[in-house]
């Protein structure tokens, strides 16, 4: 398998895979319901990351099976709709880049390749100056996200468009110069 920065050729395979993801993985977490909202909601790829080249693709076989990335632009995460500073650039002084749209095809989940994006991800915010990372997880994303060793900020319920609400946990982490932090009692 091979990571790789994603490209605008990539797009139809990532919003494939998002939705696939979602189908697979989020019925464990939430109900029918909130499961098509979030295909329809969620499971949407925000072209600036590609744009910005800060959005990554692993491909199996030529296949796109995980993608993710992370964003020095303010929006958060994909969802609740648009905001007018969505598109702002972080001060990396000051404010922690965005960990987003982590989605990994059902059939290769626990194989490393969400935390293969959030190094890559890592060690990319790094080195543009960014010392924190924020993200807000899905259900499914939480043990992904605290097995690297972010911590839960908050829950939230995430409104969707369509007013379907979803249980959400907003996390952060330091950025660790070149080396992945990992939980307590780990080596």
């Amino acid at each position: 398998m091979s990571l790789r920065m994603a490209t605008d050729a990539d797009v139809p395979a990532i919003a494939a895979l998002m939705r696939a993801s979602v189908r697979a993985i989020f019925p464990r977490f939430y109900d029918a319901e909130q499961t098509a909202g979030a295909e329809i909601h969620i499971a949407h790829l925000d072209r600036a990351m590609v744009d910005d080249g800060t959005y990554y693709v692993h491909e199996d076989g030529g296949e796109v099976v995980a993608c993710g990335g992370w964003s020095r632009r303010a929006r958060l995460y994909t969802g609740s709709g648009d905001r007018d500073d969505d598109a702002r650039l972080l001060d990396p002084a000051t404010e922690p880049a965005r960990v987003r749209a982590m989605f990994v095809r059902g059939d290769h989940t626990r194989r490393g390749l969400g935390r293969a994006i959030l190094e890559a991800s890592e060690r990319a915010a790094g080195a543009e100056g960014f010392t924190r990372l924020v993200l807000m997880a899905t259900l499914p994303g939480v043990p992904l996200y605290t097995a690297f060793g972010f911590a839960e900020v908050r829950r939230v319920d995430v409104t969707l468009p369509d007013g379907i609400v979803l249980a959400g946990v907003e996390m952060e982490r330091p950025v660790t110069a070149g080396r992945t932090r990992c939980p307590p009692g780990r080596p």
